[in-house]
């Protein structure tokens, strides 16, 4: 069954334009520090040829704004938004505005207050630029935390409110709004009441979720669930790890509930005692060998020749094993058997053709 999307409201950021019936955006940050250019630099690319569709960056001093200019103007993120991460200081963010950067994200606990944030908000309509709310659960406002009686969610949603309002009576409606917790179901609640008290685009994550393991997990259920029901307009994996593995949990995340098509979708069965091979070993094979593939195909490594092609009949191409033999198929039909050390040789080629002929269609429906 489809996802009714809640139609929110359209914002451009950058070259971009998020909201309304617009496909939900994979968004992610750079790990590295900004006033070291050749890293971010390095880190920049491996994240646009990933698939990062929106790109925020730590605005920590003058020589991170220094550098980021620099790169906006070489053409370095190409029409990916860049998005100024500012914490603490307003005259960062105000510098980063006026450098150019497409967006700024700051934190209403700890930006100095509505009277900078004014400015920032002033600055920001001149450069038809974008702003983020961002207010996460750590940092809180002290006013709204007393306020909710310390009630940690109704503190952040009174927050984020209060803010939104701000925005409003500033005739300034370019925004987008977040309000991240690091427990999953707070993190619901709260997404549910802003898409039921608000129409602006809606940045999804959890904060502070963990490492690769834990962090995806807490990431898939939370956000699952919120863009099950429609809520979302861009999504951040938030993980203790590469970010490239942020922009694939978050395609991941996408394809599973059908909004997005991109890259391999990889199925392998969990094996059992039919299974002949280290079939862990050719998941991973294959996981290489499709890395980099961007177009959507469904790819499947089964351990079992005998059910292997039926249950994964859905699958674009898919290799079976059995006894010192194995299977390549396509859309559940076998099309060649070989020796097992053969297969990855056969699997490969026959990935390529695949592949040119998935790219001349998209190029097509994308002409017409």
């Amino acid at each position: 069954m489809e996802i009714k999307r809640k139609k929110t409201k359209e914002i451009r950021i950058g070259g971009k334009v998020i909201g309304g019936n617009n496909p939900v955006l994979v968004q992610s940050m750079t790990k590295n520090k900004s006033c070291e250019q050749f890293l971010l630099r390095e880190e920049i690319n491996n994240l646009i040829s990933a698939g990062c569709e929106i790109i925020r960056v730590a605005v920590t001093d003058a020589e991170s704004i220094k550098n980021i200019r620099k790169f906006i103007k070489e053409g370095l993120f190409s029409n990916n938004p860049v998005v100024g991460d500012i914490q603490f200081d307003s005259r960062l963010a105000l510098d980063s505005l006026k450098a150019g950067l497409d967006c700024i994200r700051i934190n209403p606990g700890n930006i100095g207050g509505i009277e900078k944030t004014g400015i920032l908000i002033e600055e920001a309509k001149k450069r038809n630029a974008c702003i983020r709310i961002g207010v996460n659960s750590g940092s809180v406002d002290k006013r709204s935390l007393k306020k909710n009686n310390f009630n940690i969610r109704e503190a952040l949603l009174d927050n984020t409110l209060e803010y939104i309002r701000f925005f409003e009576n500033c005739n300034f409606y370019n925004f987008k709004v977040s309000a991240k917790a690091s427990s999953v179901t707070d993190s619901i609640y709260i997404y549910r009441t802003l898409s039921e008290k608000t129409d602006y685009p809606l940045h999804v994550g959890i904060t502070e979720s963990g490492n690769e393991f834990t962090g995806a997990i807490k990431s898939s259920v939370g956000m699952g669930i919120l863009l099950n029901e429609g809520i979302g307009d861009t999504i951040r994996v938030s993980l203790t790890s590469d970010p490239i593995k942020e922009v694939k949990a978050g395609y991941a995340i996408l394809s599973s509930l059908g909004l997005r098509s991109y890259g391999i979708n990889l199925i392998s069965c969990p094996t059992c005692g039919r299974t002949k091979v280290n079939l862990k070993y050719y998941v991973e094979s294959i996981e290489k060998i499709t890395s980099g593939i961007k177009e959507p195909l469904t790819v499947a490594v089964m351990g079992c020749i005998v059910n292997g092609p039926g249950e994964a009949k859905d699958a674009d191409i898919g290799i079976a094993f059995g006894e010192k033999k194995a299977a390549v198929f396509v859309k559940g039909k076998i099309i060649k058997r070989v020796n097992e050390e053969d297969v990855i040789e056969l699997f490969s080629q026959e990935l390529e053709q695949l592949v040119e002929n998935k790219h001349s269609v998209l190029a097509r429906s994308e002409k017409n």
